[in-house]
């Protein structure tokens, strides 16, 4: 038993000469951390000690502090942190660094924002046109002398918890097999409409793969050899005034292109391409015309009888050519749009009664 006491006496000697070389910050800190623990400890009377997120803040603020003054090793700093395990304690603090909590904010680098006119622009486009991508939305923008990519669009409409459509791509074997020609290819089919009484009316068209441009030929609901014959005339009319240069033309093989039909063009130095049979992604750009017309026309319309289909295809078609941007025209129309005043007042006008919106710059005078 004296011997015990003696051991006693002597930590104590050692404690006290221990204490005489440190500094006042030390001695400081030291008193810091032995209170929080007791605090803690008496918080904890009746249950299984346990530190608040606050209470670990201080206390890995207060140990790493200690350890950067006085030099010691995790283990050394065990007399004074009795609680927990002091390689823990220091862990919270490395933590602390981690996420910077203990630091001020550096300046995020990157694009800059954009400017709130542009981002209440994107938001009301979203929610005017819900069947919009984020690609038609930029090509919209890029109408009204906005550049912004397809990311920032995104991060926009999440921001403000718009969803817009999903955009789709087509096949990118045949985009690059008819790259090198499409400039002089001219693409034709037919597609049906069925009226409110049910009769079912039949549309030729034209499209040039190069532009895009679509040319309606006509609407019958009786597509004879002599009425598609006579459609290929004034498309042939149409092409030479504008001076394009068509060295191709592929149809299908639906028995209403007849003979006839394909002299008219090969009269003129137009070689006749036909598709495989069943196999619709030979014509891949007048098909993907027909899906953009349904989706973007036809279908939010009623059609009642010949004369509206020619008076709302006629419409929809200015409106293509002239005003929709085409993502694989990089934003610009099938004939190409004018640089608008960037000064000018942003407006909107319905195109069809509203199904659609396009969007322009002007001080009053009508949209080019």
């Amino acid at each position: 038993m004296g011997w015990f006491v003696l051991a006693k006496l002597f930590s104590v000697l050692i404690s006290l000469i221990h204490l005489g070389r440190l500094s006042e910050p030390e001695k400081d800190l030291e008193i810091l951390l032995l209170r929080q623990q007791i605090s803690i400890l008496l918080r904890n009377q009746d249950q299984p000690v346990c530190a608040t997120h606050c209470e670990k803040l201080t206390l890995a603020v207060i140990a790493a502090r200690l350890k950067e003054l006085t030099h010691r090793s995790a283990s050394q700093l065990g007399e004074f942190i009795q609680l927990f395990q002091p390689e823990t304690v220091l862990g919270w603090h490395r933590e602390l660094v981690r996420r910077k909590w203990t630091f001020p904010h550096k300046a995020r680098g990157g694009r800059p924002r954009l400017s709130q006119e542009i981002e209440e622009l994107i938001v009301r486009m979203a929610k005017e046109n819900p069947r919009w991508g984020y690609g038609k939305i930029q090509g919209e923008l890029l109408k009204l002398s906005y550049t912004v990519s397809e990311s920032a669009v995104r991060d926009v409409l999440k921001r403000h918890h718009i969803q817009p459509a999903l955009t789709r791509n087509g096949s990118e074997s045949w985009h690059h097999f008819m790259a090198h020609y499409k400039e002089q290819i001219l693409a034709c089919d037919f597609f049906t409409v069925d009226t409110l009484w049910l009769k079912r009316l039949y549309v030729l068209f034209f499209i040039e793969l190069g532009t895009r441009q679509v040319h309606l030929a006509g609407i019958t609901a009786n597509p004879n050899a002599g009425w598609v014959t006579q459609q290929a005339r004034q498309v042939v009319w149409e092409l030479a005034e504008s001076k394009a240069d068509i060295r191709f033309l592929i149809r299908d093989r639906d028995s209403k292109f007849t003979q006839e039909f394909d002299t008219v063009f090969q009269s003129e130095g137009t070689q006749i391409i036909q598709t495989p049979f069943r196999a619709p992604n030979a014509n891949a750009y007048a098909e993907r015309w027909v899906r953009t017309v349904r989706e973007e026309c036809l279908d939010q319309i009623l059609i009642l009888n010949e004369p509206h289909l020619k008076r709302v295809l006629n419409t929809y078609d200015d409106y293509y050519n002239r005003q929709r941007p085409h993502q694989g025209l990089r934003q610009q129309s099938p004939i190409p749009r004018t640089p608008q005043n960037t000064s000018a007042k942003v407006r909107n006008r319905k195109v069809l009664g509203g199904i659609i919106n396009h969007y322009y710059r002007s001080v009053g005078s009508t949209p080019m």
